[in-house]
């Protein structure tokens, strides 16, 4: 089988670039390091189809690193609402504050090495904001490009492996060319994100078929090694749906650390002697209503059953409220960072307390 040299490499890619790329990407146009630090921020773990909403809501009220730096952080969470691993969003509202107080405002675009100093920016997420916002050469290695390098070479083991990304970032780092970097960097992470996915790639139509040794051998599934597997613990979490008599429901701010930091969730509890004890902590006027059927949330290491038990709370004293404890309605959320499986619930509440007042 031909090998490539990395001239040729280059060229088939810029061929098939120039015909299928994606070029109209809300975050191709105007790439500035800031528009380009929060596209590839989003990206990390999430379909393109998924991050564009969010990217030009965010962009919308975030247009600049300045805007970002001084937005509380519960609004940046509230516009990270549903997209998940909720760090990503505390760790651009972070950046952001170290942009302005350390670099005077101004990006720190002019190296790899600089832009990694940021909080939640690793070596591949750093030469991608690089690459396409300067134009200038430095080499990736997303999930993405992981996958075409592996099949085309056959790399064998997890790319999780120091050994084996080593030698993954050795192949990005030849293949890379002097010319076109923003348009390369991209061209790559298409190939990945549109012909060789993870399942079922299209390999009759990728500019490498007649080179790529895991096509040859009728492998393509077995590269990149998938992480090896162990079983994800199963944990168990009571939601107290607490409601006053007005309807409006009861939050708390979660800790910065652990799952949903900085969120505003429901109070919960391990276990149904906590949530009971909690209860008749809170008041003797409370009328518990049946708990709603469990349901489960995945984690990226754990499961977590989720029991919803709702809960009315008469002349619910207002001393409740404080810096981190809130009545909300359930109709309005706006301006505060909730985790998917809360925002669900509220909408649930709310459209149960419309089904009584029509009604009554």
């Amino acid at each position: 089988m031909h090998v490539l040299t990395a001239e040729a490499f280059q060229q088939r890619v810029f061929t098939w670039f120039d015909r299928y790329g994606r070029t109209h990407l809300p975050w191709q146009h105007n790439k500035t390091p800031y528009r380009v630090w929060v596209s590839e921020i989003m990206l990390q773990q999430t379909q393109v189809a998924t991050v564009i909403e969010y990217y030009q809501r965010f962009m919308a009220r975030f247009p600049d690193v300045k805007a970002l730096a001084e937005a509380p952080l519960d609004e940046v969470l509230h516009l990270w609402t549903g997209l998940g691993y909720y760090a990503r969003a505390r760790n651009l509202h972070k950046a952001a504050n170290v942009v302005m107080s350390e670099h005077d405002g101004s990006f720190p675009a002019e190296s790899v090495e600089s832009l990694m100093t940021l909080p939640g920016v690793g070596r591949s997420t750093a030469g991608a904001i690089y690459s396409i916002s300067t134009d200038r050469p430095a080499p990736i290695l997303d999930g993405n490009v992981k996958r075409v390098l592996a099949r085309l070479h056959a790399v064998e083991g997890w790319p999780g492996k120091t050994e084996v990304e080593r030698h993954l970032w050795q192949l990005a780092e030849y293949y890379l060319p002097s010319m076109r970097a923003a348009e390369y960097t991209q061209a790559m992470m298409d190939l990945g994100a549109t012909l060789c996915v993870r399942k079922k790639p299209a390999c009759l139509l990728c500019p490498f078929e007649d080179v790529c040794t895991a096509h040859a051998c009728g492998q393509e599934d077995a590269f990149p090694e998938s992480k090896p597997k162990k079983a994800k613990p199963e944990r168990q979490a009571y939601f107290a749906l607490v409601q006053n008599d007005t309807g409006r429901v009861l939050l708390e701010k979660r800790p910065e650390k652990g799952i949903w930091g900085g969120l505003w969730s429901f109070p919960q509890f391990e276990d149904r002697g906590g949530l009971e004890a909690w209860l008749r902590d809170l008041s003797s006027d409370i009328q518990c209503a049946p708990h709603w059927a469990p349901f489960v949330h995945v984690f990226s290491h754990f499961r977590l059953t989720i029991t919803p038990c709702p809960v009315r709370l008469r002349d619910a004293d207002e001393t409740l409220q404080s810096a981190d404890r809130i009545w909300v309605d359930p109709s309005d959320v706006s301006g505060i960072g909730l985790a998917a499986p809360v925002k669900s619930l509220l909408e649930h509440l709310q459209s149960a307390q419309d089904v009584i007042q029509s009604t009554t």
